[in-house]
């Protein structure tokens, strides 16, 4: 018996090169078919190695043919040598494949290759470049055509790639299909299209990989119809083709295309190929045809993982959660496995029907898996459930258990805050992100555009000015999105000029920033304002959508603008063929009932061709509380509480309109039964901005540290107030106690004490700013009227309906809202 082969370095490979007859019987069938031949010293034939080399499909059956090679002396062929690294490579060991070739003598381009492609094979570029590097600097030899492809795909810049091109021009093999094709994927990959573009618009002949990489490196770069631009110019396409532009087209929303290129698919057979079919689902989703998508599925012969999950989630983008559940419970039943991806889109799912159980059951699940630790996609996944889901201690709680946070982990738990009305914890979680993360996380658009409407909230002007100085340091404010994040911040933080500023330096070719800035019109009571910009928009040839409508209507509804509200609401139906949803009826009610039609907006209810919400019985009875009419009231408060027995704002209407009518007997009922429900009145509540620190103010509380300062100060002014005429409206207290209680009761509202804080707290003529969380009550309204004109300054308060900028004694609603 032989023992190990000298050469052998090591006693790493000790196993490889074994007695030749121990290995041999571990070997295959045909192996030992060709034993006997080899006993005797026969020469082994070439026919029979390539036969070996075919049945060796693991490690040990190659090392086994690796051994009788070296006995053989047939190791001593460069070809079978160099096919022997080959296998290796194809086998996953790289060691193996290394050590084999460190061992051939007088190593030709064939074996050189054949360790480069290998290293490429097997994901390690930087050995690639290192082999090559080996290659060009001691073998004396020239590289070939089949050299270039596996280094340009293994450079690791734009640099490394530009080297490689220029050995290729100077090698003469740069209009080689093969090399060309790699350079374009090569371009394509760094961004640098135009040179991509100009190779292969220079290439004598084009393969499919040649149309195949430039069509990619356009879909890869964003250029989307640059690619089906291109694709005009095509005789013929494969199913890597196809995919490719079936990318493009959900890219530039080029529906028909895709459906053209479908056909195409479906013709030559193409649609079978299982890669093909999943790119199909995606893009039938993207466009929102479900039938489409289950066309595509039910055509499937075999369907994988990425089938199952590609029509999860096209349910789920397209607001149909019930069927993504009962497709998740079929793919179970297919025994397919899920994985992260499935995972993502159920708990959006889960989110998306409010199904909490369901949702910890999701989180339960991943952490068994480990998938935490694994992949923070699924940790993102989880945060942003629970906030939707509006449980955002809980999305608060994963996010720190989080091993690892990028920066969309911080934009989910940034806009769970916000989206759950928590404004201030989301704009510290900003703070916290952008001090502890030590520069690590930089913002992105998700940030700005997450933590702006916060600031909006808030009513945190300062904080909101910092971000727009840092924005404007990185040009980012020119951004569609983030501009009107800054636009709306500033409309709603009462600075419409500098709102309308704004607006005019960003894009305005879509609907979305003139829906902002008609909505902030609006909110500040300027619905001539909005109508002006609602004619510019369509002037600059900009069609308006459902949601412009929503905010003119809102617009006219606050400034009483009834004719013009009608206008805009036959047009949006005549002009634009929009059908009216629950919402823009909503605003009908509204504009109607404020401006005190309030049998009108009832008969506008009773002739609506959908079933009114608690949003359209909600504004009737707003309405019957403004302006007093108790009959009403009562109808519109029994369809409300068929409709939505549980919200507590609707219980709270109704028993102030019983107070404000003097009938506490119906206030005592209201109460009751919403205490035997457990509905809990939403307290009343104020906010200002005083040297970078928001200060919140409740009714009736006196934990503040100045409270006693605002007491004196609110005492002196109201003896200021009732010289010159005022008297307190006991109307909109609603507790029956004497008139002297009444009175200290006002004296406690909470937007009364924040403009008390605001005059001790800040410089005279200083504009004092005031956030509401209710609506301000008449009194208060005619107080900050009093208090405006005295002090001389200006005050500007937002309430849950709109803003009210206070002046010399006068507030620009006009006393309507």
């Amino acid at each position: 018996m032989l023992r190990l082969i000298p050469t052998c370095k090591g006693g790493r490979f000790a196993g490889v090169l074994q007695s030749a007859g121990a290995l041999l019987r571990e070997y295959s069938a045909p192996a030992n078919a060709l034993q006997d031949s080899w006993k005797d010293g026969n020469e082994i034939k070439s026919d029979d190695v390539h036969m070996l080399f075919r049945y060796c499909t693991n490690l040990q059956s190659a090392k086994c043919l690796h051994a009788r090679l070296v006995i053989s002396n047939a190791i001593q062929n460069v070809c079978i040598s160099a096919k022997l690294v080959n296998l290796y490579c194809y086998l996953g060991n790289v060691a193996f494949a290394r050590f084999a070739f460190d061992h051939i003598q007088n190593r030709d381009v064939y074996a050189w290759n054949s360790m480069i492609s290998g290293y490429g094979r097997l994901g390690n570029s930087s050995e690639v470049i290192k082999c090559f590097s080996l290659f060009m600097s001691t073998s004396g030899l020239q590289p070939d055509y089949r050299t270039f492809p596996s280094v340009l795909k293994a450079c690791r810049n734009m640099l490394d790639g530009m080297k490689i091109h220029c050995l290729a021009l100077k090698f003469g093999f740069v209009w080689d299909v093969f090399v060309a094709a790699s350079l374009v994927h090569l371009y394509c990959r760094y961004g640098v299209v135009e040179n991509a573009r100009r190779l292969f618009n220079e290439m004598p002949v084009k393969d499919m990989g040649s149309w195949n990489a430039m069509l990619s490196g356009y879909c890869q770069s964003g250029n989307a119809k640059e690619a089906l631009t291109l694709s005009n110019e095509l005789s013929g396409m494969d199913s890597v083709t196809i995919v490719s532009l079936l990318s493009a087209c959900t890219e530039a929303g080029d529906f028909k295309r895709g459906v053209m290129i479908h056909l195409y698919s479906i013709k030559h057979g193409l649609d079978s190929e299982l890669f093909v079919s999943n790119k199909l689902i995606d893009m039938y989703a993207e466009c929102g045809d479900l039938r489409g998508c289950q066309e595509v599925f039910e055509r499937m012969v075999v369907k994988d993982l990425i089938s199952w999950n590609s029509m999860i989630k096209a349910y789920e983008l397209n607001d149909q959660p019930v069927r993504a559940l009962s497709l998740f419970q079929e793919m179970k039943l297919s025994r397919i496995q899920p994985d992260c991806l499935t995972l993502i889109s159920l708990a959006s799912v889960l989110a998306q029907i409010g199904d909490v159980r369901g949702g910890r059951a999701v989180q339960g699940f991943t952490l068994r898996k480990g998938w935490f630790l694994e992949d923070i996609t699924i940790g993102n996944a989880v945060v942003d459930m629970y906030a939707k889901l509006g449980l955002v201690d809980s999305a608060r709680a994963v996010f720190n258990w989080l091993p690892h946070k990028d920066v969309i982990s911080w934009n989910t738990v940034i806009s769970g805050y916000a989206q759950n009305g928590f404004a201030s914890e989301a704009i510290e979680m900003y703070n916290i992100m952008e001090e502890e993360e030590g520069g690590e996380i930089n913002a992105n658009q998700g940030t700005w555009v997450s933590v702006l409407p916060a600031c909006s909230q808030a009513g945190a002007l300062r904080q909101g000015m910092k971000i727009h100085g840092r924005l404007l340091k990185n040009g980012l404010y020119l951004d569609v999105f983030i501009g009107t994040s800054l636009a709306d911040m500033y409309g709603k933080c009462g600075r419409l000029d500098d709102a309308l500023s704004l607006f005019y330096q960003i894009p305005r070719v879509s609907s979305v920033p003139w829906n902002t800035l008609i909505a902030c019109h609006g909110f500040h009571g300027h619905g001539e304002r909005a109508m002006k910009l609602f004619r510019e928009m369509l002037d600059d040839g900009v069609k308006p959508d459902h949601i412009t409508f929503v905010t003119l209507l809102s617009a006219c509804s606050h400034s009483g603008l009834v004719e013009e509200g009608q206008w805009c609401f036959e047009m949006m139906q005549t002009d634009y063929g929009i059908t009216p949803s629950l919402k823009h009826y909503g605003c009908m009610v509204d504009l109607f009932g404020r401006a005190g039609q309030l049998q009108t907006a009832y008969e506008f209810i009773k002739s609506m061709p959908v079933k009114p919400d608690a949003s359209i019985w909600g504004a009737l009875l707003s309405a019957c509380r403004v302006h007093g009419n108790v009959d009403l009231g009562k109808v519109a408060s029994e369809n409300l509480f068929e409709v939505e027995p549980e919200h507590v704002g609707y219980h709270v209407l109704l028993s102030n309109m019983y107070a404000s009518a003097g009938k506490w007997e119906g206030v005592d009922e209201i109460r009751s039964v919403a205490r035997g429900k457990g509905l809990r009145k939403t307290p009343g509540w104020s906010s200002m901005e005083v040297d970078n620190k928001v200060e919140v103010f409740y009714t009736g509380n006196q934990t503040h540290p100045m409270y006693e300062e605002m007491c004196r100060e609110l005492t002196t002014l109201l003896a200021k107030m009732k010289m010159i005429g005022y008297v307190a409206d006991h109307r909109f207290v609603l507790q029956d106690v004497e008139d002297d209680e009444k009175e200290q009761i006002l004296m406690s509202h909470s937007e009364r004490l924040a403009i008390a804080y605001g005059l001790v707290a800040t410089p005279p003529k200083t504009t004092i700013r005031i956030f509401k969380n209710l609506r301000v009550c008449g009194d208060c309204h005619n107080v900050t009227k009093f208090i405006s004109r005295i002090t001389e300054r200006e005050i500007i308060v937002r309430d849950s309906n709109r803003f009210h900028h206070f002046k010399d004694g006068v507030c620009s609603c006009g006393d309507y809202w």
